[in-house]
């Protein structure tokens, strides 16, 4: 690497972590799984984003970085604008003289960042920075279910991806990285009600944590022909492990209550595998069609419990644990992209997603269900080291029933409350890119510009 070729990357890189380190003081993700990662796949629903086409579309294939030449820094920032709110039904136990919520899912500023070099005409050294798993939910002290159903809720990870790539032809490029992930979590939960004692004084167990994780990621690209490519890019599963302290209310309550457990505490949380398949198939110079079918290994998630000194954590003699229990998740998209003249590229794509959250164990913590997307998006060419993306997406999610009770079998039902309720909700996005090539800023006499 040359002295210039250094001082370019580390320029880059340098921007790139300032910027982030802002950015992330203020990160808070609208959902347990992040999807927007890449305003550039955004624009098209993420059709296509495993084959390429942007640089950001290495968090879900490495391989990607060898559409990229030179050293190339992207900068994002998603806007995400979520509504949920939920409707108590008849057959909840205490609740019935209760109001639902308005809207208790928390707007959220999600940042992530992208730096590539080229070291050699075949070999690309990149990083990314990402908030791939959040989830922020704050509950009303009125609402119906509060006490017992659902407390506040809070889920941050920061995630940064060392990779590389290789280009051994031009039909085929490999690519492969680390995970090196930090999280922090909190979360009120509610408790069975003390016997002889209103149901108005719930008890609750707060958890407060932090933690590492570690993963890998790989993918290839294939170009079968010069108008087609298709990529195949994995993000390995983490074991997110929380080390904190659990606290309780229980003080408040009488003496000769069932053993309970207090302070230093652990979970884990199992992330899943996450494998997409995309394709970008020329049609003419102007139009290009993407396509994107994508896997998530949800099911492993299973059950997160409490830990104290090895042994489940107890609060008025009952484990604690979030029961997650999902199934695997789906992610089907189509779209086009157009090239209107030299400096704007127009994009656009329709999605349908199948949740991970069956009708089963669906609970207000995380109460997803399948959503359909609509996206647009454009990229500006400021000149020939410079351009901006922008998306704007609004999802529509089916509206979902809870049913906590003991018939229906829910994990997360406590024993004596009963909750039937509904989930309207829907969701709005706003992201924007920016990109600098470094090493055309500054130009090298001895080659040629290579064209991003």
């Amino acid at each position: 690497m040359s002295h210039r070729g250094r001082a370019s990357f580390l320029r880059a890189s340098s921007a790139l972590g300032l910027l982030l380190i802002i950015a992330t003081a203020q990160a808070n993700a609208g959902g347990f799984a992040v999807r927007e990662q890449s305003p550039y796949g955004q624009g098209s629903s993420f059709a296509g984003v495993a084959a390429g086409g942007a640089l950001s579309s290495m968090f879900w294939n490495p391989a990607t970085m060898t559409q990229v030449p030179g050293i190339v820094s992207e900068t994002d920032v998603t806007g995400i604008f979520p509504f949920t709110s939920h409707t108590p039904l008849p057959g909840s136990t205490f609740f019935t003289s209760l109001p639902g919520t308005t809207n208790v899912a928390d707007a959220a500023l999600v940042p992530s960042g992208y730096t590539s070099y080229q070291l050699n005409p075949n070999l690309w050294f990149g990083v990314s920075i990402n908030a791939p798993f959040g989830l922020t939910e704050s509950f009303p002290d009125a609402w119906a279910g509060r006490n017992y159903v659902a407390g506040d809720v809070l889920l941050k990870t920061y995630n940064v991806a060392p990779s590389i790539a290789y280009r051994f032809s031009d039909w085929i490029s490999v690519g492969v990285g680390a995970q090196i992930e930090y999280g922090k979590a909190s979360f009120v939960r509610g408790l069975p009600p003390i016997p002889n004692f209103s149901p108005g004084l719930g008890t609750q167990a707060t958890f407060t944590g932090h933690g590492w994780g570690f993963g890998a990621t790989a993918g290839v690209t294939l170009t079968p022909t010069p108008t087609t490519i298709v990529g195949l890019g994995w993000r390995s599963a983490l074991n997110q492990k929380f080390e904190g302290t659990l606290v309780t209310n229980i003080a408040l309550f009488p003496a000769n209550l069932p053993p309970t457990t207090t302070g230093s505490t652990n979970t884990t949380v199992k992330e899943p595998d996450i494998v997409s398949l995309g394709i970008r198939q020329r049609l003419d110079p102007r139009w290009t069609l993407l396509g994107t079918v994508e896997w998530s290994n949800w099911s492993r998630i299973g059950t997160s419990d409490l830990l104290f000194n090895g042994a489940p954590a107890t609060v008025l003699g009952r484990p604690l644990a979030v029961h997650f229990q999902f199934r695997d998740g789906w992610f089907f998209s189509g779209g086009a992209e157009y090239i209107w003249d030299q400096r704007l590229t127009l994009r656009g794509g329709l999605a349908y997603e199948i949740t991970p959250v069956s009708d089963q164990v669906r609970e207000p913590v995380v109460p997803d269900n399948d959503r359909f997307w609509a996206s647009i998006g454009a990229s500006w060419r400021v000149s020939k080291f410079m351009h901006f993306d922008l998306a704007y997406s609004h999802i529509w999610v089916k509206d979902g029933p809870i049913n906590l009770t003991a018939a229906s079998g829910n994990p997360s039902f406590i024993n004596g409350i009963n909750y039937v309720g509904t989930v309207n909700a829907h969701v709005d996005i706003i992201s924007a890119a920016f990109v600098v090539r470094f090493d055309e800023l500054e130009p090298d006499a001895r080659r040629p510009f290579l064209k991003y």
